[in-house]
């Protein structure tokens, strides 16, 4: 028999097929596409880009990280400075300059091509992240097809596709969908060096291409997200040397050579950011960020265990199947395959809950290792028949309790139905319900594809159509919209009470950040000034204003919601009329 994350035999019989379910309809796809490299990659290439592209243009910048990220790539773009990391006059050394430099060659290609306001354009910063999405996705799949077959590496892209938690970072102009391409380009090298160790292939010529990857994936990780990248190597390193008892097959990584050709990449832009910062930079970033996420940082403090509870939304729709292949994964611990996706998932995934300080996406790196343990287990067939089995009705649970959310938050904000979204409400219930009703430990494929299409559906609903009509929840948007339309030329705003990064993205660099009392002196300062006051610094606007003889008149007033704070805000868009 084959042992379970080994590739099955040639000519081992598959299930029949039944063409009068959608499941199976939808299987016979996969066998399509998994007849070649070619096929399969463009099949998830296409489904990547129907779970990402909905939102993807016309949701407004998200505060605060993606506010910031662009904000600081914008000002880069603007100075023609591409070493230093501001955020209008602080440094923002908090992370090193990779995805500033992805996302200002986006920019400034567009610009070069003659999009117009290129640099106040959102989507443009967020292409590195659509690329990172897409690229993991494939990444996945070229990393699976070290354990399973092609058409179970076809499955394993498809949950990482359709995961809840990359479809979210594929959206936001943020440093984690590209972190997740190099993290598993690099795991994927180190599989084929460990497994071709294992299996005793020739240890004296092994190729240049897995180190190259590998190396090179690590310097790409180093300038997105410092040595965290470095944490999910080592520790699965560290396993597997412990379990083996020998970490002899690391000399086939050719590390004399990788080393030197990771800093020869890295080196660089470190030195040059010391010469320019000296040890700010280091101290920001080391001690400042990754060393203060073991304190409860910026209130994201939380107990261990919450990325287990937070796991069965943010993997949906595999994190069903994950549950019910989990006792045959532990079973096959000690087997070669499952071992290295263990040693990749298990000690970094501790850590993490361990770290005080917990956000959704930091162990996104992980979830490659789980689609493709899950589907080892899937073409197995040796998913549990016990009780987990009713975890599959978690596929219809899911997008019920999402589209409930979308709609009813969507009547509670804006007083509008959002009925354009309810026919892509339907057919995600639908689809869902299909996975529930068609589920069988035999059949689990045709289960699984249903709750794609039903995230692919899902997707359009929430992110294509309801997010974009929650207007209260962008009032930076709302503010940029009215500034455009006043009848003078260079308009200048200072914000009271409203600091939110995402306004000086859209409302300009210059733009202050002050207090009630500051903004009436910055408006008396000139004619083409607006003062953006939230309601509880208005008495410090009006008493300064009244003390400096400022007169000024209300040009607008914005309602919304500070979705940062957790608040509702609402803010007057102040003109002035001169002095008395």
């Amino acid at each position: 028999m084959v042992e379970t994350y080994t590739r099955p035999r040639f000519g081992e019989p598959r299930e029949p097929k039944n063409r009068v379910n959608p499941g199976s309809r939808l299987a016979s796809v996969i066998d399509l596409v998994a007849a070649s490299h070619v096929r399969a990659a463009a099949f998830l290439l296409v489904c990547g880009l129907i779970l990402f592209l909905p939102g993807f243009f016309n949701i407004p910048p998200i505060d605060r990280d993606e506010a910031r990220f662009a904000q600081a790539t914008k000002q880069m773009v603007e100075s023609g400075d591409f070493v230093d990391i501001r955020f209008q006059d602080d440094v923002r050394y908090k992370k090193p300059v990779g995805v500033y430099w992805l996302q200002a060659a986006v920019v400034e290609t567009a610009s070069a091509l003659g999009l117009p306001r290129a640099q106040l354009r959102i989507w443009l910063y967020r292409v590195p992240s659509l690329i990172g999405a897409i690229g993991a996705v494939l990444l996945t799949y070229w990393t699976a097809l070290a354990f399973v077959t092609r058409r179970g590496a076809v499955f394993a892209g498809l949950i990482m596709c359709s995961s809840v938690l990359l479809g979210a970072e594929a959206r936001l102009a943020k440093t984690d969908a590209m972190l997740l391409l190099t993290v598993v380009a690099a795991m994927g090298a180190l599989a084929r060096v460990y497994l071709s160790w294992q299996r005793g292939e020739d240890p004296e010529h092994p190729p240049w291409s897995w180190p190259a990857i590998f190396w090179t994936a690590l310097a790409g990780g180093i300038l997105l997200k410092g040595p965290l990248i470095l944490m999910f190597v080592v520790l699965t390193i560290v396993t597997l040397a412990i379990l083996d008892r020998s970490a002899a097959w690391l000399w086939r990584l050719r590390p004399v050579w990788g080393l030197m050709w990771m800093l020869v990449l890295v080196l660089p832009w470190f030195v040059a950011i010391f010469w320019r910062a000296g040890e700010t930079f280091f101290t920001d970033s080391i001690g400042g960020d990754m060393l203060a996420k073991f304190a409860a940082q910026e209130s994201h403090g939380a107990p261990p265990g919450l990325y287990l509870l937070l796991f069965w939304v943010t993997f949906w729709p595999g994190a069903a199947l994950a549950g019910m292949a989990a006792p045959a994964v532990w079973r096959a611990r000690r087997e070669p395959g499952a071992q290295y996706l263990l040693a990749w998932l298990i000690p970094s995934w501790i850590v993490f809950e361990l770290v005080l300080t917990k956000l959704p996406h930091y162990v996104l790196p992980l979830y490659p290792a789980i689609a493709i343990l899950t589907i080892g287990a899937l073409e197995r067939r040796v998913l549990s028949r016990s009780w987990l089995m009713r975890g599959a009705a978690w596929w219809f649970v899911v997008p019920a309790g999402a589209s409930v959310l979308a709609v009813v938050g969507a009547i509670a904000l804006t007083r509008q139905p959002v009925f354009l979204a309810w026919p892509f409400v339907a057919a995600s219930l639908i689809f869902g319900l299909f996975a529930w009703w068609l589920y069988e430990d035999g059949r689990a494929e045709r289960s699984l594809l249903n709750a794609v299409v039903s995230a692919m559906f899902l997707a359009m609903a929430v992110y294509g159509i309801v997010l974009p009509s929650l207007k209260p929840l962008f009032p930076s948007a709302e503010i940029a919209r009215a500034l455009r339309n006043v009848v003078c030329v260079g308009p200048k705003a200072a914000a009271a009470g409203f600091h939110e990064p995402s306004l000086v993205f859209m409302n300009g660099t210059s733009t202050l950040l002050t207090d009630g009392s500051g903004a009436a002196d910055f408006l008396k300062q000139g004619s083409c000034r607006f003062a953006l006051v939230e309601a509880r610094s208005e008495r410090g606007f009006a008493a300064r204003a009244e003390a400096i003889g400022l007169r000024y008149n209300v040009a607008t007033r914005i309602d919304g919601y500070n979705i940062s704070q957790g608040r509702a805000i609402s803010i007057a868009i102040f003109r002035s009329e001169g002095t008395e």
